[in-house]
């Protein structure tokens, strides 16, 4: 059984301009280094070989990069381009058949700053014997996020994306761990978002991970450069 992941990484980053008028959100620099970095190191650590990367916004450029990668040997990396914007869930349909039937599959949103264990991640998604795996973390603003309620056993019970009156602070951080089946049903839902028109569908059988770790979504010029300072402050080393 392999694990494969498909990197959420072709978002606009429209609230970054004007730095994502000439870079793809996916390569702002952090600290001197693509965001996508980042997350390759964590891929690396987890012995995750095999990537699928969508593109939409500035697409040579992420080729470039996906180019630079391949080229280092440790990765396969592949491009999935999106001439119009899919939607998060749009993605997983349109990759339908990137999961084999003896496949594990990990989605990752590519626009945030994380020291994540990926390993110990999946460790966990491999152990309830669940078709699905949820990234949560505390987060500071619930009424921003998708914010999920656990029973006794990590199984999320109930889940709400950007509710106006949140009723704990665990926040979806955008990674997700999927049986084979697990990905297939939510590609065949064939609907835009994850959040809003999948995940509630699998509330009851998926569980929740919380994270104790560094989180951070880099969605924002204020968010970007409090990631710099972090990583700058060696806040991202102390997993």
């Amino acid at each position: 059984m392999s694990t494969k992941v498909l990197l959420m990484a072709a978002g606009l980053g429209t609230r970054l301009r004007p730095l994502t008028d000439e870079i793809p959100k996916c390569l702002i620099p952090v600290a001197g280094r693509p965001l996508l970095d980042y997350w390759f190191d964590l891929f690396a650590a987890a012995n995750l070989r095999d990537i699928l990367i969508n593109t939409h916004h500035l697409p040579q450029k992420v080729r470039n990069y996906i180019d630079r990668i391949n080229k280092l040997g440790r990765f396969k990396v592949q491009e999935t381009f999106e001439p119009k914007l899919l939607g998060s869930a749009g993605t997983v349909h349109h990759n339908r058949n990137w999961i084999s039937n003896s496949d594990t599959a990990l989605i990752v949103y590519a626009d945030n700053l994380s020291n994540v264990d990926l390993g110990s991640f999946l460790s966990f998604h491999y152990s309830h014997g669940g078709e699905m795996t949820m990234f949560l973390f505390r987060a500071p603003y619930p009424e921003r996020c998708g914010i999920a309620q656990l029973d006794k056993n990590n199984r999320i019970i109930e889940f709400v994306e950007k509710p106006k009156q949140p009723k704990s602070n665990l926040a979806n951080g955008g990674i997700y761990a999927l049986s084979a089946d697990a990905y297939h049903e939510m590609a065949d839902i064939n609907k835009f978002d994850l959040g809003f028109d999948v995940l509630p569908a699998f509330v009851g059988r998926m569980y929740g991970w919380l994270w104790q770790g560094y989180h951070q979504d880099i969605g924002t010029i204020e968010a970007l450069h409090q990631a710099e300072r972090d990583v700058r402050a060696g806040r991202l080393r102390a997993a």
